[in-house]
């Protein structure tokens, strides 16, 4: 496996995850997949180069309430193992380790179910940090649900240390959550 930066030669395959019923957004699911599968119809190379926006500028994130926010500066890669495993992003604010309240860690990762427990997204976010680290953030964090024992085995296998329990914001369900801090210096 290895992690590709959005392409052409890759939208297939990613359009046929799609189709199959997976999302890289595990809270809207179903109806986010028809808004990318929508976009990319509409415009594939619209689609594929908002995939990498490092200054920001592209449209407004919508959250699971249905509330937009302005997007921050990140980018996608993709998992590629001779066809579309999974998707992982990184976004940050310049010149901080803030993050917005909308926005609940810096990486957010999902592999979609018939390539699930093969490793990839614990290489996945190895191969991202060196990413992360480039901008120069000295770490990254990521939440996971406390339910979620798999999410917090890929974390802690890259340096994940738990932070904390917290309570998601409510446009995230106003459930608990676990925050993660992998150093990067």
């Amino acid at each position: 496996m290895q992690l590709v930066r959005p392409d052409t030669i890759h939208l297939a395959s990613y359009v046929t995850a799609l189709e199959r019923g997976w999302s890289a957004d595990n809270i809207r699911g179903a109806a986010a997949a028809r808004e990318e599968l929508a976009r990319i119809a509409e415009n594939p190379d619209a689609f594929l180069a908002s995939t990498e926006d490092r200054d920001g500028k592209g449209d407004p994130i919508k959250l699971p309430d249905g509330s937009t926010v302005q997007r921050i500066p990140g980018f996608r890669r993709w998992m590629w193992a001779d066809e579309f495993c999974g998707s992982i992003g990184f976004r940050w604010q310049p010149g901080t380790t803030a993050l917005p309240p909308h926005c609940l860690g810096h990486i957010g990762y999902a592999v979609v179910p018939w390539k699930q427990n093969l490793g990839y997204a614990t290489r996945a976010l190895g191969a991202i940090l060196p990413e992360a680290r480039a901008v120069g953030l000295p770490f990254v964090e990521l939440t996971t649900d406390p339910d979620n024992i798999i999410s917090q085995r890929v974390i802690e296998a890259n340096g994940g240390v738990l932070v904390e329990e917290f309570m998601k914001p409510a446009q995230f369900g106003g459930k608990p959550g676990l925050r993660y801090r992998i150093a990067l210096a």
